[in-house]
């Protein structure tokens, strides 16, 4: 079949009009197939073609590149030769280069008779050294070999930009090797490619992102290094940053959409820009009709480089239908691009009169049908099916039989002139070969006011699997996997005309969970989210943002921030609302607020929500707040469910300590015909509610094949519900009102009102709605009941216009509505940059005595990112915390934004042990304390210490802290390391004598379960906690008390025998008179000589001089060996006994074992943890075991206590690499000290030292 394409952009109208018959008839034929189909006995089994796995492409088995000859060099201008097979790959530079073709039309209007073929490769963000893509889906090399590229462009720079100056030699690193390897391979077969790498375009400042101001200075710098590679490598390099920052910064055009990403006019001027770069001459002219050719065959070979369902293709859902969905799918594709380039090549030529011939494209083969369908009904069989709640009435609001359009209904929306919004999408689930996508938006009127539709108007008709969509600015904001797009109206005509394609590189890889819930939050932002499987990369002008296997997003369009949270394992998570006072409610999990914490690093996720409500299957939500729906029913929500019953469910919201939580009361309507499929649901604006009916036989993606004809392409219904005699109410005027009359519908009891108002205010002027909202929230009655949620309706809207309100926030924020507080946190979320009393702010909130405030101030930690948030987040776990604060708090823990503040900081050593099992934030909780205890605690001067031991390490977290003299000290000490642990505070210079009478008491067996606390008959020890750990019944001791009247330096201590050499610290007291830096001036030279390593002994020559020997005996002691091991029956025997270790270790072997006595430990020593199922933790050394059961010596003070678990009662179970035996042992010693201790090991102790 020939087809010629049409003058208008893109418009193949013949080729499509004939496609679309010849690749629709058998869906047509399905739709007129009414017969029920449900458990078919003979389902059709299609057979397996061996001839398409030459279509399949996957990275566990796709063939690659063999390595080439020399590595081809280049020099510019560039030389095409006939035939050139070229690749663009990289990052969104390229990748959103195909939706316009202009450089690529350059290189067939400058080479005409070359039959060039060109392949864009490039993804959304991609790195060097970073490039995600979907389970078992082909790498860049994979893909460069199976298009045997000859020439390959790759942009890159931009996102990597982002680590600033201290990651350009990361940068340069990544890059050279990156580069050198494709060099090195021959994807044509003969040679190594060509390679030019492409700079990243200068930014631009446009209204609300100053992108040139923020990112050129970085620019520069990793532009420079790319063009210092590609000289290392003699590849071609094309500076574009510094030409396109010319035309950039001209203040009249904006030619960006963001302040980052090309405009079509932007994309002409780069595409000039790269080809001058690359040919050193002028751009030669384009028609538009060769132009548009090469982007018709740019979104065919899209389709087929990134399909959507990838996880059905490539990854571990392609074993029942993926073979015959995609394989053959894929080939057709081939033939299609095939087929636009050969078109490309007479257009290319001059013969503008060629036509696009797809008549060799094969018909697809017949898929399997493994199960039956459910029964299709009309609609007005499907009503009479329904079990409808006696208290109310359904009726059809509209369907197919009246509105064909209306087909396929997904989601839907109302705005502000009481017109109804639909998305509909008959492509779903898959776009397949000659079936371009055509799905729409529909507007549904109800001009009667009859609860019947009577008119429909198409929107727009040309969009791509719109799975969710939302009203703002003027136009839709609507998902278009594996983009987010704004559609518009610019000149009037109620049909949309301009398309930004906003935000890119979302994942594809399941239709069913692609982008979706669109929403805006009371404060503003549009929030949305995808669902398991994905993997997503989105460029911004902030940075890359990406997300793996799910994720929630937040978009600002006013500045095209874009932040990504609450990444955790779900699935099929559709429905979104916030109740009242803003909670957000969704259905995976319930109470979504709680899911808030930014996201940890790519490409970890936070834990999985164990025992939180969830349910997958869930759609729509609403909370009812019209007063003539039931009375019952006020204050609860009503959702939909489409698996596993089909139903309008009733639920109730209950409020608990730290969360909401829903009730199950009844259903509404409920079906067992299981076509009825309820999506979404919406309050009218007269109080009808109406339920989304995507009606259809066939049901899920794994459960049926993506192409199987059964699939309905026909049917949609709105079901409209009212309860039974009651009177819908008049809906305030909103569309087009004045600033006053829209600011007193924010007083209204029905979320929806306010929440079209938002919108609606949104588009007003800012300054005009500050100055009004200023005067509006002067003027509020501090006696209405809902004084307080009007306050917090005026901090939203300052939040949703762009401004602040700080003294607002602050009054909110400690007023007597616990509600109006939590809503507060979240607002501080965003402002607290702003703020110079933010922190103090965050930790009255974390204090608060209401948990959901708590929870919020959790959050809000991981968004304001700083140490200072950090510190002030451990406090939340000062107070109980129930399941759904426990989990949120663990989850900003866990932040990326915390991360870099607690990663590899002593301070923070609790915090891993919380992150790895969240029960554990229970044990290091404060006991509460008695009546005294608070009194004391409530002191003005009160100082609280928080000090805590490191585990493994032997330390305190703190081993210098400051108080004044005189001054209330209360102690959180706690202990999350496998051995227990004490904190003793001690004179001045006493230290050692207690240690050592500590060790002493070890020799009593009595001794074994003591605190280990010697005899102070000198009045040596000042204050004490007992041990603590995972053998003693508490892992956290307060200890209060008055600090020292007199300035000094009063040494602490774990007087656990052995501990108390490296495990100390200092507690500082000043006044007045005595500051720090005086106690600093009178310390005695410091003991500290050298943290000693291997390479500080290059050649060792260990002396037998009976002095030398003598001197180590000396070196022995001062090191406290003997505190843990014998030497000719001297010392005690905890550890192996030394008189005979040079049989085993001499010279630097031995030394070794004392710098880093972790290298090599003894079987009998080494420490064994075990949690059992029951979740309690011990550990010990290991004594022996068989198959039923483990015995362990927990305290090698107590050698006869034994302790006995049975195999089938543990969870876990590690062996610590880590020795019982301390390093820096020897870091008080000099070098001859240690020297003279080797000679005194080798020699197994002073002979003659026992006689005396």
């Amino acid at each position: 079949m020939n087809a010629r394409i049409d003058a208008k952009p893109l418009r193949i109208v013949l080729v499509g009009a004939l496609l679309w018959l010849f690749f629709l008839t058998p869906v047509l034929e399905a739709q007129s197939n009414r017969n029920p189909a449900r458990n078919s006995q003979n389902p059709n089994q299609a057979s397996r073609d061996p001839l398409y796995e030459q279509y399949a492409l996957y990275r566990k088995n796709a063939p690659r590149a063999e390595v080439a000859g020399q590595p081809r060099t280049v020099s510019l201008p560039l030389e095409l030769v006939k035939g050139a097979r070229i690749a663009f790959i990289g990052n969104t530079l390229f990748e959103r280069a195909g939706q316009f073709g202009f450089f690529e039309a350059m290189l067939h209007a400058q080479f005409p008779k070359h039959a060039l073929t060109a392949r864009n490769l490039s993804w959304s963000a991609d790195t060097p050294d970073l490039q995600p893509r979907p389970s078992n889906f082909a790498d860049v090399e994979q893909y460069l070999f199976r298009e045997q590229a000859d020439v390959i462009f790759a942009a890159f720079g931009f996102n990597e930009s982002f680590d600033g100056e201290d990651g350009t030699e990361a940068f340069r690193n990544s890059l050279r090797e990156f580069s050198s390897r494709l060099q090195s391979l021959a994807f044509n077969g003969r040679t190594g490619p060509e390679i030019i790498l492409v700079s990243p375009i200068a930014c631009e400042n446009i209204k609300g992102v100053s992108a040139d101001d923020m990112n050129h200075e970085r620019l520069l710098a990793y532009t420079q290094v790319m063009e210092e590679v590609a000289g290392e490598l003699n590849i071609g390099f094309a500076n574009v940053l510094a030409t396109s920052r010319a035309w950039l910064s001209d203040t009249k055009t904006d030619y960006t959409i963001n302040g980052v990403h090309l405009t079509e006019q932007g994309y002409a001027r780069f595409a000039s820009d790269l080809f001058n770069a690359v040919f050193d001459e002028e751009s030669p002219n384009v028609s538009e009709k060769l132009r548009e050719a090469v982007v018709e065959k740019s979104k065919q070979y899209f389709q087929r480089y990134r399909p959507l369902n990838t996880y059905y293709y490539t990854g571990a859902r392609n074993k029942t239908y993926g073979y015959l969905d995609f394989l053959p799918a894929m080939r057709n594709f081939d033939i299609m691009v095939s087929n636009r380039d050969e078109w490309i090549w007479e257009l290319a030529q001059g013969n503008l009169q060629a036509t696009l011939d797809d008549s060799n494209i094969p018909a697809m083969p017949q898929t399997p049908q493994s199960r039956g369908a459910n029964r299709w009904l009309s609609s007005e069989d499907e009503l009479s099916e329904f079990k409808i709640d006696p208290r109310f009435e359904v009726n059809l609001f509209a369907s197919e039989e009246q509105f064909p359009d209306l087909a396929c209904p997904i989601q839907m929306r109302w705005d502000a002139r009481g017109r109804l919004w639909v998305s509909c999408s008959t492509t779903y689930p898959h776009v397949y070969p000659g079936n371009e996508p055509g799905d729409k938006i529909i507007i549904l009127e109800d001009i009667d006011k009859d609860g019947r539709a009577d008119k429909s108007t198409v929107f727009a008709d040309d969009l791509h699997i719109p799975l969710s969509f939302e009203l703002g600015d003027g136009g839709v904001y609507v998902s278009e996997e594996p983009f987010m797009s704004w559609i518009g109206d610019t000149d009037g005509d109620g049909k949309a005309d301009k398309r930004v394609r906003l935000l890119a590189g979302f994942g594809s890889e399941d239709s069913h969970h692609a982008l979706h819930d669109f929403v805006w939050t009371p404060e503003g932002d549009l929030l949305f989210r995808e669902s398991i499987f994905h993997h997503s990369q989105i460029e911004t002008p902030y940075g890359p943002v990406r997300a793996d296997n799910s994720a929630w997003f937040q978009f600002r369009p006013d500045n095209h921030r874009l932040t990504s949270f609450g990444s955790y394992p779900n699935t099929n998570p559709w429905g979104v609302t916030f109740d009242d006072w803003g909670y957000h409610v969704a259905s995976h999990p319930v109470f979504a607020s709680a899911f808030h914490a930014l996201n940890p690093p790519y490409p970890q996720q936070h834990p999985r929500a164990a025992g939180l409500p969830a349910y997958s299957g869930v759609c729509g939500h609403e909370f009812v707040d019209f007063d003539f729906w039931p009375e019952e029913m006020q204050g609860g929500f009503v959702k939909v469910r489409y698996k596993p019953s089909n139903r309008v469910e009733i639920h109730q919201w209950i409020e608990k300590e730290d969360h909401f939580e829903e009730s199950y009361q009844g259903d509404i309507i409920y079906s067992s015909n299981l076509s009825f499929i309820p999506v979404d649901l919406r309050f009218g604006p007269r109080g009808a509610m109406y339920v989304c009916d995507w009606y259809n036989p066939v049901k899920g993606h794994a459960q049926y094949s993506l192409r199987d004809e059964r699939r309905d392409r026909r049917a949609g219904r709105i079901w409209r519900i009212v309860p039974k005699g009651a009177t819908l109410q008049d809906p305030p005027l909103i569309h087009d009102q004045p600033i006053a009359s829209l600011l007193d519908v924010l007083k209204r009891p029905e979320y929806r009102y306010r929440y079209w108002t938002r919108n609606e205010l949104r588009s007003r002027s800012e300054q005009d709605v500050f100055e009004a909202l200023t005067s509006w929230l002067n003027s509020l009655d501090r006696a209405d009941p809902r004084f307080r949620h009007h306050q917090v309706e005026a901090l939203w809207l300052y939040r949703n216009i762009g401004a602040t309100n700080h003294d607002l926030l602050r009054k909110l924020i400690q007023c007597e509505e616990h509600h109006a507080r939590a809503a507060a946190v979240r607002v501080l979320r965003s402002w607290y940059g702003e703020m110079p009393d933010a922190h103090d702010l965050l930790a009255k909130a974390v204090s608060d005595e209401n948990p959901l405030v708590r929870l919020e101030s959790a959050i809000a930690a991981s968004w304001f990112g700083t140490q200072e948030a950090l510190d002030v987040l451990l406090r939340v776990a000062d107070q109980p915390l129930g399941d759904h604060l426990r989990y949120a708090f663990v989850c900003s823990l866990g932040s990326e934004n915390m991360r870099r503040h607690w990663e590899g900081n002593t301070r923070y050593a609790l915090v891993p042990v919380m992150l790895r099992d969240a029960r554990k934030v229970e044990s290091f909780l404060e006991p509460p304390g008695s009546a005294k205890d608070a009194e004391f605690d409530l002191q003005k001067d009160l100082v609280t210490l928080r000090i805590a031991c490191i585990p493994e390490q032997m330390r305190f977290t703190e081993e210098k802290v400051s108080v004044r003299a005189g001054q209330p000290v209360k102690l959180i000490f706690t202990n999350p390391d496998a051995t227990d642990h004490n904190w003793v505070l001690v004179q001045p210079g006493s230290m050692e004598e207690l240690g050592m009478a500590a060790n002493e008491m070890v020799k009593n067996p009595k001794n074994a379960r003591s605190d280990f606390i010697p005899k102070d008959p000198d009045r040596h020890i000042l204050q004490y906690t007992p041990l603590i750990g995972p053998s003693r019944d508490s892992k956290v001791e307060v200890l209060r008390f008055i600090a020292p009247e007199e300035p000094g330096i009063y040494p602490y201590l774990c007087t656990f025998p052995g501990h108390w050499v490296v495990m100390n610290g200092a507690l500082w007291v000043t006044n007045d008179e005595v500051s720090e830096e005086d106690l600093q001036h009178n310390l005695s030279t410091p003991i500290f000589v050298k943290e000693w390593q291997m390479a500080d002994f290059e050649a060792i020559q260990v002396s037998k001089d009976e002095h030398a020997i003598m001197r180590g005996m000396k070196s022995f002691l001062d090191a406290q060996c003997h505190q843990c091991h014998q030497m000719d029956g001297r010392g005690i025997e905890l550890g192996p006994d030394l008189s005979n270790v040079s049989e085993r270790f001499r010279g630097k072997d031995l030394l070794q074992q004392i710098l880093k006595p972790s290298s090599h430990i003894d079987e009998p020593y080494r420490l064994v943890r075990v949690e059992t199922k029951e979740g309690e933790e011990w550990s010990g050394n290991l004594v022996d075991e068989n198959e039923e059961r483990i015995r362990l010596r927990p305290s090698l003070f107590a050698p006869d206590e034994l302790l006995s678990l049975r195999k089938k009662q543990i969870k876990t179970r590690e062996i610590s690499a880590v020795s019982p035996m301390p390093e820096g042992m020897l870091s008080t010693m000099d070098r001859q000290a240690i020297l003279d201790l080797l000679a005194y090991l080798e020699a197994g102790g002073h002979a003659g030292h026992q006689k005396h």
